[in-house]
Parts: C-alpha cells; structure tokens; sequence
C-alpha cells in the first residue's frame, strides 16, 4: 500500500516537472522559483504559505543543474 502511494505521488511530480519544463521558458524558470521562494517566507499570510519555499526551490533547480553543467564544461575545459 504504501508503494502504491509513493509511486502516484512520484507520478504527479514527475508531471508537474514535465508540465514546468515545456511551459515556462529556461529564464523564467529561475524568476519564478525564486519569486515563489520570497513570497513563501511570508507564510503567515492567507494566501501565500511555507509551501511555496520547498515548489519555489524545486523550481529554480530546473534552471541551475543546467547552469551547473555549463560551468562544469567550461571550467574543466581551461
């Protein structure tokens, strides 16, 4: 029962990475994932919450594993 669960749950973030990739372009990614991290620090308000810390995250780690890359390929290359 609980690998039912923990596959569904993998699924729906699997989809949800999938859905962020092909939507929102590299750039706005990084934008987006940091404007949800500062927005989540004020979680005590209504609507914004503590939720938005760890998606904001998530998010702008789309952007920065690609960055990484990058750099690793150049820098390696000198």
């Amino acid at each position: 029962m609980k690998k039912r669960a923990r596959d569904r749950w993998r699924h729906k973030v699997q989809r949800f990475q999938n859905w962020v990739t092909t939507r929102v372009p590299p750039g706005a990614r990084l934008l987006l994932g940091v404007g949800l991290i500062v927005m989540g620090v004020f979680g005590v308000l209504p609507v914004l919450g503590f939720w938005m810390i760890p998606l904001g995250a998530a998010i702008a780690m789309l952007d920065l594993r690609s960055i990484w890359r990058w750099i690793k390929a150049h820098v390696t290359r000198r």
